[in-house]
């Protein structure tokens, strides 16, 4: 579609190490439509940060490859492209905030010189220009501009997650992927970066792909929710959708497991079980092992699509003739 900045269809990607094969990402559709925030969820081993990392073309080599499907970036076909020609996509069009702030920055080279480092590959200004700029994006994330010239380890972890959204963001881009952008840092810096995202989506206009674990992160910056399971989308919609209106035994077991504030003493109900090994997944549907309405025919095959609403699909044989619930909300 016009508005659609980022198109997946059927992503397969692969590792390979001796005689063990790791099913990452088996199949999956996404698409992601201009200025909205998608939140893809799971747990551990999910193939979350892969499906990010296919969509820079950065899956690393040669245990890592991309098998089938294709990645449609602004119109741009990413996985047709070569090194040299995603050089110019990365930072410019989509760029990403990774996992650990405490490791993702140079430690020998200066904030200021690190953000630089992009306006000087994608915009033609000299390095005196490029470091004006760099001031200006670290005032922009909250961070003196005078600071340019300090090190890593002269921030705190929450100031060198603000000089990683600000080294994303220096150039614009149309879709930044967030990769877990507040799981090492305390509640009370999470609240600031999120809020602090908010504000820039909203100044950039841009897209935003948040990788989480964390369903609070998806309630408060989110507007649509897919939930991902052993390399596969099990379940999409909109954030009312998925919250309100669950319908994959998978993301009830999710909600299932948090607590409830409002009544302290009601029992938390943990999924059974162990996320599958990737390099041995179950026939069939990937959850029925740990799944409490899993039938025979779940073991058997993957489960077709089926649309609950227009923007509400789950994958899971329970709704196979049907669009009601079989599950109680």
């Amino acid at each position: 579609m016009e508005n659609d900045i980022l198109r997946i269809e059927n992503l397969k990607v692969r590792y390979v190490s001796g005689d063990e094969t790791v099913e990452a990402v088996n199949g999956i559709d996404m698409t992601i439509k201009e200025g909205c925030t998608l939140g893809l969820v799971g747990e551990t081993g999910a193939g979350k940060t892969t499906t990010a990392l296919s969509i820079l073309n950065l899956v690393p080599a040669p245990q890592g490859k991309i098998e089938s499907g294709t990645i449609v970036l602004d119109g741009i076909s990413v996985l047709e492209k070569t090194d040299e020609q995603m050089e110019k996509i990365r930072g410019k069009i989509v760029s990403m905030i990774f996992q650990d702030p405490m490791t993702a920055l140079n430690p020998v080279m200066s904030v200021g010189d690190q953000i630089a480092e992009g306006i000087k590959i994608h915009q033609d200004v000299n390095d005196s220009q490029a470091h004006i700029l760099a001031k200006e994006m670290l005032e922009t994330v909250g961070i003196p501009g005078d600071r340019a010239g300090e090190f890593p380890h002269q921030f705190s972890g929450g100031m060198k997650q603000r000089v990683l959204i600000a080294i994303a963001l220096v150039c614009g881009p149309k879709l930044l992927l967030a990769d877990e952008p507040t799981t090492a840092l305390d509640v009370t810096i999470q609240a600031q970066v999120l809020q602090l995202m908010r504000e820039l989506k909203e100044k950039f206009g841009m897209a935003i792909l948040m990788i989480t674990h964390d369903l609070g992160i998806v309630a408060e910056i989110c507007d649509e929710v897919s939930v991902m399971y052993a390399g596969r989308i099990v379940e999409h919609g909109t954030l009312v959708d998925v919250f309100d209106h669950l319908r994959h035994p998978y993301t009830q077991g999710l909600f299932r497991s948090l607590p409830v504030i409002e009544d302290r003493q009601t029992e938390l109900r943990p999924i059974k079980g162990l996320m599958p090994d990737p390099t041995n997944l179950p026939s069939g549907c990937a959850f029925h092992p740990r799944c409490d309405y899993a039938t025979a025919k779940c073991s058997e095959a993957l489960p077709a699509k089926t649309n609950i609403s227009d923007s509400h699909y789950v994958y899971c044989w329970l709704y196979e003739n049907t669009n009601e619930s079989m599950l109680t909300d």
